[in-house]
């Protein structure tokens, strides 16, 4: 193989910070990776990352947006969001009790994915969710 070649795919998307795009987000990662076993892991962690941007930073306020990216390669499905920021503080994975109303979003994305990754700049947050779909790349089994 030419060292410039890639067998990845990559595919990104913008959409405004409208509550309705989360669902056209699902459907954006579900048409992509049709027929994939993984599809709707990816599905719910695509929604959930959405929503998060939209419910949480600058993105979900007057003219924000969140930018999704999805790399499909024989070994992995990388999902990423990245927000406009605005939030106080970084998105963190925490475990909540039973009766917590809010919280919980990244949690249970990162029981789904085998990694997720949340990179901050001064310009927003990126979290970054992969699944491996080879068995050899190690991980959990979802």
């Amino acid at each position: 193989m030419h060292e410039y070649t890639s067998t990845a795919r990559v595919w990104g998307l913008t959409r405004p910070g409208f509550p309705e795009e989360v669902s056209r987000a699902r459907r954006w990662t579900r048409d992509i990776l049709s027929g994939s076993p993984w599809a709707e892991d990816a599905e719910l962690i695509v929604s959930e990352l959405s929503a998060n941007a939209i419910l949480h930073t600058a993105s979900g306020q007057d003219s924000g947006s969140f930018h999704l990216a999805l790399a499909v390669s024989a070994q992995a499905i990388a999902l990423s969001v990245t927000d406009d920021g605005g939030a106080g503080t970084a998105p963190k994975i925490e475990r909540q009790d039973q009766e917590a109303e809010h919280g919980r979003g990244l949690g249970m994305v990162s029981v789904i994915a085998h990694r997720v990754v949340v990179h901050e700049s001064d310009d927003g947050h990126t979290v970054t969710a992969e699944l491996f779909t080879d068995p050899g790349t190690g991980g959990h089994p979802c």
